[in-house]
């Protein structure tokens, strides 16, 4: 198979990057197949099914696509983990966008032809590094200008310049693409390589990722593995599928810059384009971690926002929000349940600071349940984790470390729908990439926040008559009771379902 040419060229700063050999003309579907009569479309069927099990297996032809961006500590082993898959890639094109560091000689050092062989098999695969310079569309220009790239083959993989892949990773999900043409995407599963982080903020905030990861895929797994987002880190796209979603939205590439979490917009595009989004039951993938608290704000307030851009109702410029699409379901289950969260902790904090000011605290062992069975759920999916370790399992053993990066989730929650109510025009991929420079101070502002609501409050307490201050904890507490024990039952019903032998 000839490979599509590298050489490409720059469009106006508002056009997409294309291929100087390719003629940029509209698209066209494929012609219609001939009306067959029942009983010729029945023979069609079983000979294709005969040849298909009389032939010898043959490989898709699949080109890997990394978009990097300073990833000068990290892409020597991304490449050294692809070159060592059990299945190469049948090319691999790395793009590099506005770097400033030394990742396009680091990269370089691999390029040209590697060959390796499996159990008898022979894979080629050739590296290839395109260095963009500047460019505004930031990774969205780079996907693109890889997909041009890759026009020819048969599917794609996106991997991040920071995400290595477990050694069968390509083959696992070459099988499960290819053994179900209806799938238009199909994710790995994430995890965070854990040992090269040191440090006690690190590795805290590393556990808690790896846990938020590991909810976060169990939740898909066992909902059919429908996956609500084909993240950028390691997933396999159908060429088809890319093509049917230019075609269906009029685009043209696949990956669009008018969203925080293109790879959230694409999966809901591939699924309305009649494509089925899944996560893979056995390919893994591990994810570099932000391993500060300004890195980590930045990461989550940007997921954050993209997610409630895509749900909430109501057309902002290009982007209309779908709150009822299929793929948005654990969008709004996890908005809702955060908003839970909020709302019983800082109940809890202010009832109680406000019982314990006149005397009026009684300790009952019943509310020990409620961390009793958020402890015990932390730990099942602890020991559901693949490559699980003592510093896992004592995370969610342990209760405080859980509680405490839950508090850092809250205030990346109140900090992204803030920034969504308040309509502000804020660059957060610019934000992010400040924030993992050691830029910024946003990541302090969901504190400065609370110690003015808790400040307000107590002021406001203090301010009231005692037979005020009575019956308010006489009406908070009750309301507060039913509120936990709804989360309560919520938390038993995930502690108890079955994980059908998925592992994260």
């Amino acid at each position: 198979m000839t490979e599509p040419s590298p050489g490409l060229r720059r469009a106006t700063d508002r056009q997409i990057l294309l291929p100087r050999s390719s003629k940029a003309g509209p698209l066209a579907l494929p012609p219609a197949p001939p009306q067959l009569s029942e009983l010729e479309a029945v023979e069609a069927v079983a000979g294709e099914i005969a040849s298909a099990t009389s032939a010898t297996p043959r490989h898709a032809t699949i080109s890997c696509i990394i978009p990097c961006y300073n990833e000068q500590d990290t892409i020597a082993d991304v490449l050294k983990s692809l070159l060592a898959q059990t299945r190469l890639p049948n090319v691999i094109h790395v793009i590099i966008n506005n770097t400033d560091d030394d990742t396009p000689e680091i990269a370089r050092s691999f390029e040209g032809r590697h060959t390796r062989t499996v159990k008898g098999e022979e894979f080629v695969t050739t590296v290839h590094v395109h260095d963009m310079g500047v460019n505004p569309d930031k990774k969205v220009g780079a996907l693109n200008y890889g997909y041009f790239l890759s026009r020819g083959y048969d599917y794609i993989l996106g991997v991040d310049g920071d995400t290595t892949l477990a050694r069968d990773t390509v083959e696992r999900l070459e099988l499960e693409m290819t053994d179900d043409p209806r799938i238009g995407g199909l994710s790995a599963i994430y995890s965070i390589d854990k040992s090269r982080h040191k440090g006690l903020m690190a590795r805290f905030l590393v556990a808690g990722q790896r846990a938020q990861f590991a909810a976060f895929n169990m939740d898909n797994l066992l909902r059919g593995r429908n996956m609500a987002v084909l993240g950028g880190q390691c997933s396999l796209f159908s060429l088809r599928a890319l093509e049917m979603v230019m075609i269906r939205h009029h685009q043209q590439a696949p990956w669009v810059r008018d969203s925080e979490v293109e790879d959230s917009k694409l999966s809901l595009q591939i699924k309305d384009a009649g494509f089925s989004t899944k996560i893979s039951a056995s390919a893994y993938a591990y994810v570099g971690p932000m391993t500060n608290l300004r890195a980590l704000h930045g990461q989550q307030v940007k997921w954050n926002f993209g997610a409630i851009d895509l749900f909430w109702p109501g057309q902002r410029g290009d982007n209309k929000g779908q709150p009822l699409h299929p793929n948005l379901r654990l969008r709004w289950y996890e908005n809702i349940s955060m908003l839970f969260n909020i709302a019983s902790r800082l109940g809890f904090l202010l009832l109680l600071v406000a019982a314990l000011s006149i005397d009026a605290f009684i300790f009952n062992p019943i509310w020990l349940i409620p961390p009793a069975v958020a402890m015990l759920l932390n730990l099942r999916l602890a020991l559901a984790m693949k490559d699980k370790s003592a510093v896992d399992l004592l995370y969610a053993a342990l209760f405080l470390p859980a509680e405490m990066y839950m508090w850092i989730r809250m205030g990346h929650f109140v900090s992204a729908w803030t920034q969504f109510l308040a309509q502000t025009d804020k660059d957060n991929w610019a934000a992010q990439a400040n924030a993992e420079k050691g830029k910024g101070s946003a990541y302090v502002m969901p504190l400065v926040v609370l110690v003015a609501v808790l400040g307000g409050a107590i002021y406001a307490w203090s301010q009231q008559s005692l037979g005020v201050q009575s019956a308010i904890l006489s009406l908070g507490w009750p309301i507060l009771y039913l509120a936990t024990i709804a989360q309560t039952v919520f938390m038993l019903r995930k502690l108890v379902r079955r994980h059908r032998g998925f592992a994260v």
